[in-house]
């Protein structure tokens, strides 16, 4: 297999392989033509986003600063809303539904590297997708690690770190982030 066939099936993979690397470098390209968008128009990020990310629904947004490892892993759903600093390392697939907000300087990150020192030595890696539910409101400064889910109408509070997964309809935060508080769901689905 070759280092991307491996990243994609979810194997361990050389970070540093020119074919990984490249899906990199097109993102940090593709970055910097929209970072050229008018952020005052809304059609022209929405239409942008759609041709680079993997699918999305109505009206996405992303601020300032968004930056990414490849882009079409990255999956929204209709009324995406990414804060100013927002970055998505979609090494993995990234899946996020409707109606979600992520606040600014947040981190989503599919990728992680071993425990073995050797095998950092040897530029290893390992992703692990990430599913976000709907109706979700990510606070600031969240970092949410590989292979996590969070459920339908979360609120993850500013600065916790998600290394687990999170429940259906409620507040977390913290280091590790837990369940806090429970919220109602008036939206039906």
């Amino acid at each position: 297999m070759t280092e991307l066939e491996k990243l994609d099936a979810g194997l361990e993979y050389d970070f540093w392989d020119d074919e990984v690397d490249g899906r990199k470098q097109y993102a940090i390209e593709w970055c910097n033509r929209i970072h050229q968008i008018d952020q005052r128009d809304g059609e022209a990020i929405a239409k942008a986003l759609s041709e680079f990310f993997g699918s999305t629904g109505e009206l996405p947004w992303v601020g300032p600063g968004f930056q990414c490892d490849y882009g079409k892993n990255i999956h929204v759903g209709k009324h995406f809303i990414a804060n100013f600093n927002v970055t998505i390392l979609d090494i993995a697939p990234v899946h996020i539904g409707e109606h979600c907000m992520i606040g600014p300087n947040t981190l989503i990150s599919t990728v992680g590297h071993p425990m073995s020192p050797a095998k950092r030595r040897n530029h290893i890696g390992i992703a692990k997708p990430v599913t976000i539910g709907d109706d979700v409101w990510i606070g600031g400064n969240v970092t949410i690690l590989s292979g996590v889910t969070i459920g339908n109408n979360v609120v993850i509070a500013a600065g916790a770190v998600v290394t687990k997964d999170i429940p259906d309809n409620c507040v977390a935060g913290g280091i590790p982030a837990k369940p806090i508080k429970a919220l109602e769901d008036d939206v039906q689905r």
